[in-house]
């Protein structure tokens, strides 16, 4: 919740270096704890650096992508995630030889290193993010780091102007529905961060973190009791997870976010139901089980994996979104606390089967919802995304931003109407406001983030 301040006063690059330092804080207070409370408080300290750094990573990867890369980009964040799930499943392979009192001292103390190449690297590699430094008055530096990205001789001044115009834009509507934009939404807003929290909530909801925690015991009680044998089962799955991100983020910008995640979901369902089934009987089935887990997590990472962060990082506005991407990680890391929390408890209380049915049951509910809430954001520019949710939901207030823009830009468009004064009804009707014409280089699908 208190990431977007240092996301929108000090810039996302120093949003990584803090998230880093705050989870290789926690990792060391993990690794030399001595009793329970302080391995609590490192970990209270390492879910701090993960909510601060999922808060600022797709943000930052979409606002410096060009639209029709967006998606590949982002999903490259879902990439490292599941990368990182795979290695902690290797080092279970790597210590299960090791003294259980050491293990895992060395297994926290290994998350420490990759942290390291992230302040590294968002010190002297990474660019600030042009859609920052253009909201902070810094047009020519966001012009460096624009012609960085694009080809030689590209006018990046395009660019920066349609940035500053989405920014105007969004004050606009900003200050004619009142200070508080998140707390009292005006229909187009309301909707954009119906579908940015709602799919992060979503997210979680399909049980993901809760399934991955959990793994070793589901397998257990499927009836594999071999340490060797689950370590190696979790790689596999692992392995499959990462895989099929790989396949998704080429996907995502070909056919689309609303297909992927109605796919993902369906496949979640029936994944469910199949591990469901392996459960029911005096005897669980071992490769029912594996089978139905392999499923859920290949669905799960074609759609709701990777798309969620796509879509939460693009729909949110310039004026909302370090504040509605902190509420929407706040709320996907809640219900994965709440979800896992609850899972062993619900599953004992219900029976695995029971569980697994219910699971199933969410995923479609879900699959109702975005099928009703979600729209289609592939390949359009983030600075269009306003206007395209007020198209949606008949927003005036947008609508009339744009309005207003434009007739600063180009007054010549629009005539002033007669000083006369007439009841309502009598009034002449306002004058159609004319479509913007198109700029020479609107064939060029890179404006960035």
């Amino acid at each position: 919740l208190s990431s977007h301040i240092i996301n929108d006063k000090f810039g996302r690059r120093w949003s990584f270096r803090v998230s880093a330092m705050i989870f290789i804080f926690g990792t060391i207070l993990q690794s030399v704890a001595n009793n329970y409370i302080v391995l609590m408080i490192g970990r209270a300290f390492v879910g701090l650096g993960v909510g601060f750094g999922l808060a600022v990573d797709p943000l930052y990867i979409a606002e410096i992508s060009p639209p029709q890369f967006r998606g590949r980009l982002v999903n490259w964040s879902e990439f490292a995630i599941n990368l990182g799930i795979v290695l902690g499943f290797l080092s279970g392979l790597v210590f299960a030889g090791v003294d259980e009192n050491v293990a895992w001292r060395w297994m926290f103390s290994m998350g420490a290193i990759l942290p390291c190449f992230v302040i590294f690297f968002a010190t002297y590699v990474m660019p600030e993010s042009p859609r920052w430094l253009v909201a902070n008055g810094r047009e020519g530096e966001a012009c460096e780091v624009l012609k960085k990205v694009y080809p030689d001789g590209y006018d990046v001044d395009i660019i920066v102007n349609e940035i500053e115009d989405s920014i105007e834009r969004e004050r606009i509507a900003e200050h004619a529905v009142g200070w508080g934009v998140i707390l009292f939404p005006s229909p187009a807003f309301k909707r954009i961060l119906l579908v940015g929290i709602g799919i992060s909530i979503a997210q979680q909801a399909v049980g993901i973190d809760a399934i991955l925690y959990f793994l070793v015991f589901i397998l257990k009680q499927s009836g594999i009791e071999s340490r060797i044998t689950q370590m190696w089962i979790l790689l596999g799955l692992g392995l499959v997870k990462l895989g099929v991100i790989f396949i998704a983020g080429r996907l995502l910008d070909r056919t689309g976010r609303r297909p992927l995640v109605f796919v993902s979901l369906l496949g979640c369902a029936v994944s469910f139901f199949i591990v469901a089934m392996s459960f029911i009987g005096a005897v669980p089935s071992e490769v029912g089980a594996i089978v139905g887990l392999a499923l859920y997590l290949a669905f799960f990472s074609i759609g709701m994996g990777p798309a969620t962060w796509t879509i939460a990082s693009e729909v949110f506005t310039t004026s909302i979104r370090a504040k509605a991407m902190s509420l929407a990680t706040f709320a996907n890391r809640a219900t994965a606390t709440i979800f896992a929390s609850s899972f062993l408890s619900v599953a004992t209380a219900m029976t695995w089967s029971g569980f697994f049915i219910m699971m199933s049951i969410v995923c479609l509910i879900i699959l109702a919802w975005m099928y009703v809430y979600l729209p289609e954001t592939k390949g359009r520019p983030l600075e269009d995304m306003s206007q395209y949710f007020a198209e949606i939901t008949g927003d005036r207030s947008i609508l009339e931003a744009e309005e207003t823009l434009y007739r600063r830009d180009d007054p010549s468009e629009f005539r002033a109407p007669e000083p006369v004064v007439q009841p309502e009804r009598q009034q002449p009707k306002r004058n159609v406001v004319p479509e913007r014409p198109p700029p020479e280089d609107a064939h060029v699908m890179g404006t960035m983030a």
